[in-house]
């Protein structure tokens, strides 16, 4: 299968420094550090080790590691990426600010079909509030500080909430961060061994890997070609969570897909032949002397 991001481009904002911060009722967020400088970058252009990097933070979470590695490894990965635009992703359509509420899709983290928009908003803007004010479908924000004002005109043309997401107040929950990332690597997990114990799966564990792979779906982004050097793909990716998804299910659903589990120390990475079973030389010797050991 010819990869779709090859010819393809698309742009978001990270910082050079994330930290994480605790709001008066105990809920910590990652957020942009208060002298960390935003840059814009194209994540299709590495998009298979921005999936690879999301499924890892995931198995982590999901073999158990301590808290402190599964906080490190979320921080590695906002901080080579940014975060990952949740505040777009949950509600049906990203101009959710041109309706007089947010209307929220099926999701993980929020139970509420609606919610008001200022309240809303506060769940991602934790410690300081934008200049905003909304009645109705009537709205206004403004923006004062000078790398946000360069932001507001390089993204002029995409939705006022995804510009937001760019900004220097923005942040996300820790917590809901680790939960997508488990889930991401949940979906691949389900896929893995659903196809590579295949021959030895009985029909009710079947079902449940069918079941987990299920949850995963999602919103498809929106596309326009410009006429670059050769014409180009650009898609129209109002999260990096969406971007990550989209990917991750290309390469899930590849015939030549070469994603496997190291049989060492459980880390997902891309195999140079089919049978390969160790992400590194060093796994593969340690998995050996293990052996030997026994």
């Amino acid at each position: 299968m010819k990869n779709p991001f090859e010819a393809a481009s698309s742009h978001w904002v990270r910082y050079s420094k994330y930290e994480c911060r605790k709001t008066a009722d105990g809920y910590e967020y990652v957020v942009p550090a208060k002298d960390a400088k935003p840059g814009v970058y194209d994540p299709l252009q590495d998009g298979q080790n921005l999936v690879l990097d999301a499924l890892n933070v995931g198995m982590l979470s999901m073999n158990k590691a301590s808290d402190a590695a599964v906080k490190s490894a979320v921080m590695d990965f906002v901080s080579r990426y940014g975060l990952l635009g949740l505040m777009t992703a949950i509600p049906t359509t990203p101009t959710f600010m041109d309706y007089e509420a947010v209307y929220l899709l099926k999701n993980q983290f929020i139970r509420d079909e609606t919610m008001d928009t200022e309240k809303y908003l506060s769940l991602f803007l934790p410690f300081e509030k934008l200049q905003f004010t909304k009645k109705g479908t009537h709205w206004r924000w403004d923006v004062s500080e000078r790398d946000m004002m360069a932001l507001e005109l390089t993204f002029h043309d995409k939705p006022e909430a995804q510009i937001m997401c760019f900004m220097r107040e923005y942040g996300e929950r820790y917590d809901w961060l680790v939960k997508q990332f488990k889930d991401w690597a949940f979906a691949f997990c389900s896929s893995y061994l659903y196809y590579r114990n295949s021959d030895a799966l009985d029909e009710d564990t079947r079902a449940i890997y069918r079941q987990g792979m299920a949850c995963f779906d999602g919103i498809a982004p929106t596309y326009h070609i410009e006429l670059r050097e050769k014409p180009t793909i650009v898609w129209d990716y109002h999260s990096l969570l969406l971007a990550v998804r989209m990917m991750l299910t290309f390469m899930l659903t590849d015939e030549k897909n070469n994603m496997k589990l190291c049989a060492n120390c459980q880390k997902v990475f891309l195999a140079s032949r089919p049978n390969a079973l160790f992400c590194s030389q060093r796994c593969k010797d340690q998995h050996n002397a293990k052996k030997g050991r026994n």
